[in-house]
């Protein structure tokens, strides 16, 4: 709960403390303090153990740490009963981007890109590439989709 807290701030927070409260009733204060914090403490634990019993025998692994929207999404995801794993790591979102951003353009992605000439000289056959369009050429206008 307190895992940010230094040296520094533990100094000034008791230094405080002793100006506040005065040196005599710090040790009176602290006891108090103590004992409602074991009070609430007992109180939530007896809490908690109610709704477990009023649960049922289903719930006797329930924690409430479960109800905890970051940590029910972090234990949702670790469970793997759909595959989801094997379907994201079989899934390569660049390659597919490419693909995409290609198709859109008009050019050929690299998995339909041209082969080398039959007389493999390395050199790219340029006939199967389309035609570059003219820089006057506009692509067409569709009035009702603006």
């Amino acid at each position: 709960m307190f895992n940010d807290i230094g040296v520094f701030e533990i100094v000034t927070l008791v230094i405080l403390a002793v100006l506040i409260f005065g040196p005599d009733k710090l040790p009176k204060f602290i006891q108090d303090a103590s004992r409602t914090i074991r009070k609430i403490r007992q109180f939530s634990d007896s809490a908690k153990q109610d709704i477990r019993d009023e649960l049922g025998p289903e719930f006797k692994d329930f924690e409430f740490d479960d109800l905890n929207p970051k940590k029910f999404i972090r234990k949702q995801m670790e469970r793997d009963d759909l595959g989801l794993k094997e379907i994201r790591n079989g899934f390569d979102l660049r390659k597919e981007m490419a693909e995409v951003a290609d198709s859109v353009h008009g050019r050929e992605s690299e998995s339909d890109a041209p082969t080398t000439s039959a007389n493999g000289s390395g050199r790219i056959d340029m006939e199967k590439r389309p035609a570059k369009p003219a820089a006057d050429d506009h692509p067409p206008f569709d009035a009702d989709a603006t």
